[in-house]
């Protein structure tokens, strides 16, 4: 049994990954600017904090195995990337999971990044490009620290629900489309795969992008 921490645990992916989590075992308090203090709710822990302030994070990471980080990237008062360099020094100890996006995916192996193409929608460009930055600035830090991304499918969203299915693919850097274009994922099957990597880690400092 893990012990983790889910910033953003009242959110569409964090409510998702904390509540599976819990399920299996784990002993997770959830972390959210609008919860209710001191409230447990599917087996999650909730408290009150922000992502943004090091000092709060490292206070509620002390003694976490895994510290997962599934808020939008260009919410709150800054972006991520700014903050970023202070959050991982906050959860030194932890293994730290960041949910991402899917904009910073190539279309194809070779090719431009999904957030590039013409159909990419506009109101989504900054946060899109927001969670690119995330990931860049992962990649450029040292080896001693253990950082896991997953990116979920282009049509994922609390817009499109889905059925949870226990069955999904995992790729790399690569949109993964189904037979017919489509690149699809439920927030269930997305917080099995997450729960998946806590459990088995399979992906050191790298991104996992996950899709029917």
């Amino acid at each position: 049994m893990a012990t983790v921490v889910v910033f953003g645990a009242t959110g569409y992916s964090g409510e998702a990954i904390a509540a599976e989590l819990a399920r299996r075992g784990h002993q997770v308090t959830g972390v959210s600017r609008t919860a209710e203090p001191d409230v447990t709710k599917d087996g999650v822990r909730l408290v009150r904090g922000s992502v943004e302030d090091a000092a709060e994070v490292a206070d509620l990471a002390k003694g976490a195995d895994v510290v997962v980080v599934a808020v939008h990237a260009s919410a709150g008062a800054k972006e991520m990337r700014e903050y970023l360099p202070g959050l991982l020094e906050a959860t030194s100890g932890a293994r730290i999971g960041f949910m991402g996006g899917a904009g910073s995916l190539h279309v194809a192996e070779g090719g431009p990044l999904l957030v590039e193409g013409p159909d990419f929608p506009d109101q989504f460009k900054g946060e899109a490009l927001a969670h690119k930055a995330v990931l860049d600035a992962l990649r450029q830090t040292d080896e001693s620290v253990d950082w896991f991304y997953v990116s979920p499918a282009a049509g994922y969203g609390s817009y499109a629900p889905g059925e949870t299915t226990g069955t999904f693919r995992i790729g790399g850097d690569v949109l993964l489309t189904d037979a017919e274009g489509n690149s699809r994922l439920s927030a269930g099957d997305l917080a099995k795969a997450f729960a998946d990597e806590i459990e088995r880690p399979a992906h050191r400092r790298a991104r996992l992008h996950v899709a029917y």
